[in-house]
């Protein structure tokens, strides 16, 4: 036996930056605060799958795709035979060949579907303009987004665990060759780059790198929120004038159009006090309200609003008795309301960054220091 080189730095670098990537994007998304790291990382994923899947068509011996083993016999054979010897491969046996290319296949799914979710739900990124009245219900491409992160997490497991039998059962040497680039050869099978193939393999890495520092670091057409903030006071006088003398200003996506109604018929007992206006001005801020009611919003807040109230007769006029509010804030120390700085759980605004201005995303929650 010899040592022959078999992957290229760029190879292993890439195989590299597909794990980190993907391992911070999964472990990220579990963090509504940090959405925008979870799809710049994800996005930075499916540039260095581009050029990996390029790379199987313009690289060298055995990073090449049609030097991979696709035979369902041998991919059988190996399956099979876990934990005996069986047929060596230079360059990828069966079962990586598959679990290559199915994760491939699966990466651009999730990544795609993934921009799908932060378009039509937050408003942000290439897909911003499908977050619209008509696409707003589809929550199912959340849920398909999600299984395919799952399955991926689930082909990468199974190849690893391949790979740990490869090792220590069968005594292989894949896992060595994929950090030193040699491998184990019956006789010399050392791969050579051409200049090509050395040029396009320096722009691959300098690319994939430079991704990352792009999509996090600058407001890009990938993560750019198309959410708009919101001057009441130019909007709607009145609204600001009346309401905002007492209280902050309250988004009116936040409540359906019912709930509205019943409030403006009742200031006179508005939350124990007497808001009454006169009626023309009522009747103004009223339609105002109905026009940017919940039924009327394209914010994923608004959706959730209206989807927990089920019984569409509710007559909820607190934002924070909505099953949605109550579901979102269940976590939260009860403390953190009676907090000086907080003071009821009605002061959204202490929390919640240009509240005031209709601005209600996860990236703009800042609790006040020393509460969580």
């Amino acid at each position: 036996m010899t040592k022959s080189y078999i992957w290229p730095l760029a190879t292993r670098f890439a195989h590299v930056l597909l794990i980190l990537f993907f391992s911070i994007s999964y472990l990220l998304g579990d963090f509504e605060d940090l959405l925008n790291l979870h799809v710049a990382f994800g996005l930075a994923l499916g540039v260095v799958l581009f050029f990996r899947v390029l790379w199987g068509f313009i690289g060298p011996e055995h990073s090449r795709f049609s030097d991979f083993n696709f035979s369902l016999n041998d991919l059988k054979e190996y399956m099979l035979n876990p934990f005996s010897k069986t047929k060596e491969y230079i360059g990828h046996n069966p079962a990586s060949s598959w679990a290559i290319v199915s994760m491939f296949i699966i990466g651009f799914l999730t990544i795609i579907s993934g921009l799908l979710v932060y378009g039509i739900q937050e408003n942000h990124g290439i897909f911003a303009y499908l977050h619209n009245g008509f696409f707003r219900d589809m929550e199912f491409i959340e849920d398909i987004h999600e299984l395919l992160s799952n399955l991926f997490v689930a082909i990468i497991a199974v190849h690893i665990a391949g790979s740990m039998i490869d090792k220590f059962v069968k005594k292989g040497d894949a896992i060595d060759s994929m950090i030193s680039g040699y491998k184990k050869t019956e006789k010399k099978a050392d791969i050579r780059l051409n200049i090509f193939q050395k040029l396009f393999a320096f722009i691959w890495i300098a690319l994939s790198l430079f991704s990352l520092y792009y999509l996090i670091a600058t407001n890009n057409i990938f993560v750019t929120n198309h959410n708009v903030k919101q001057d009441y006071a130019a909007l709607h006088s009145d609204f600001v004038d009346e309401c905002a003398s007492c209280h902050i200003i309250y988004p009116p996506y936040l409540l359906p159009k019912k709930s509205w109604e019943v409030m403006m018929k009742d200031l006179e007992n508005h939350f124990g006090d007497d808001a009454s206006i006169d009626d023309m001005t009522n009747i103004s801020i009223l339609k105002f309200l109905e026009k940017n009611s919940a039924e009327n919003s394209t914010h994923q807040a608004a959706l959730g609003v209206l989807k927990s109230l089920k019984d569409k007769n509710d007559t909820i006029i607190a934002i924070s008795k909505t099953p949605y509010w109550v579901e979102l804030h269940k976590d939260i120390d009860k403390k953190v309301f009676k907090d000086e700085r907080v003071k009821s759980v009605a002061n959204c605004a202490a929390c919640h960054i240009d509240f005031e201005k209709g601005m209600l995303e996860n990236s703009l929650i800042k609790m006040p220091k020393g509460l969580k």
